[in-house]
């Protein structure tokens, strides 16, 4: 019997995906819940599996194609697994076995890199447990000394190479997702009146926290590592109910005022910025937010962050200072109205008491939508934040 494999049904967000890879082709015998496509959103890829095990006998869409929500992909004859077994040459099972075993020991991020990057992963030397390979492999891979199978390599998935003189361009098409994170970015700045507010924090009490309770944090809570952004989310959390404009939204000539704290933490993977919500954050430890921030960065960087993980969000924070930065002007997250950035920390004088003293200082950046949100309420409101961050213990006592 023939069993039609859909793509999912997307989220109200979300138009249209496209086909991006392939895992197996027309004639491949597939068994149940075996990753058999990845489908490419704006906001995420998602991965399709059989939905019974079988033969595919046919693909409907090739990569690159433009797909539908619950659109036909693809067909499996159900039950053909056996026949396809037993009539196989003996020789050709071990065959099939080492491909599926191959695409099981490749991290999907590295699969990914190594794609855009026209690199075989064939010659690449797995690191990772099992000789899984990683990311890093993929980074570090040099042809020079990869094994002489070039020729056998995967065409490099670009639309163009030129060669000017002794120099070599190459032209790709942007994925799906970096073409939708460069139009909400240009959608923003034409569709909001954006204005930043900076201040800085003196980080020495939340260091010094960090520094005596570290050992005691991680053992308590499970290896999960005490940072700064569970202190910057509950800061935020404080701050908003103070200030709910600033958690409030924008939709035609209405606000929308939320009753709730679900707080975006901006995370950075090698295919753009993804924003994972932390769902009524206001109800969240320290420890939960760190151990979910966690968890969400590591399925950032193996792809595996769901449409519903993205959807939604009333504030944004993004932390520009882990790549060094030392102050920007973050840009809005619509329907949102407010976003703010944290940066690195430097030993800086300070006037204390009368006194020159060093003391470490972190810049932050509020980008507001001024539309709704007046430069005085901004103010106060990161104001809110500096002084629950220099004085931790209001953010337990919530005063």
């Amino acid at each position: 019997m023939a069993i039609e494999i859909k793509a999912p049904t997307y989220p109200e967000s979300v138009q249209e995906g496209t086909i991006a890879t392939w895992h197996k082709n027309a004639g491949d015998v597939v068994a149940r819940d075996e990753l058999v496509v990845d489908i490419e959103t704006d906001k995420v890829v998602l991965e399709v599996v059989a939905s019974a095990s079988g033969t595919l006998t046919e693909v409907l869409k090739a990569e690159g194609d433009i797909v539908l929500s619950n659109e036909v992909i693809a067909r499996i004859e159900e039950g053909a697994v056996e026949a396809s077994t037993a009539t196989a040459p003996a020789a050709e099972a071990p065959k099939a076995q080492d491909s599926s075993e191959s695409e099981s020991l490749v991290n999907p991020a590295a699969k990914k890199l190594a794609e855009e990057r026209g690199i075989d992963l064939a010659q690449v030397q797995g690191s990772g447990k099992g000789g899984r390979i990683t990311k890093e492999d993929v980074v570090n891979f040099s042809p020079a000394t990869a094994p002489s199978t070039a020729a056998s390599a995967p065409p490099v998935q670009a639309d163009e190479v030129i060669e000017v003189g002794e120099r070599v361009e190459r032209r790709v098409a942007m994925t799906r997702m970096r073409s939708r994170i460069a139009e909400r970015l240009l959608e923003v700045t034409q569709t909001t009146a954006s204005l930043t507010t900076f201040n800085e924090v003196d980080m020495s009490a939340v260091m010094g926290l960090r520094k005596s309770y570290q050992d005691e944090f991680v053992k308590t809570h499970n290896g999960t590592r005490l940072g700064f952004m569970g202190f910057f989310v509950k800061a935020s959390v404080e701050a908003l109910k103070r200030f709910p404009l600033v958690n409030a939204s924008i939709d035609g000539n209405d606000i929308i005022y939320h009753g709730y704290q679900d707080i975006g933490v901006a995370v950075s993977t090698e295919r753009g910025l993804v924003v994972p919500v932390l769902r009524n954050a206001e109800n969240m430890s320290i420890a939960t937010i760190e151990n979910s921030i966690g968890d969400y960065a590591g399925k950032a960087r193996d792809g595996k962050l769901t449409i519903e993980e993205m959807t939604g969000g009333t504030f944004t924070i993004t932390n520009g200072g882990v790549y060094g930065s030392l102050l920007s002007t973050p840009i809005i997250n619509p329907p949102q109205t407010a976003i703010l950035g944290m940066h690195s920390i430097q030993q800086r004088p300070v006037v204390l008491d009368g006194e020159i003293v060093i003391r470490p200082i972190m810049n932050l950046a509020l980008s507001y939508d001024h539309r709704l949100i007046d430069g005085k309420d901004a103010v106060r409101f990161l104001v809110a934040i500096k002084q629950l961050i220099e004085d931790p213990a209001k953010i337990l006592l919530e005063i």
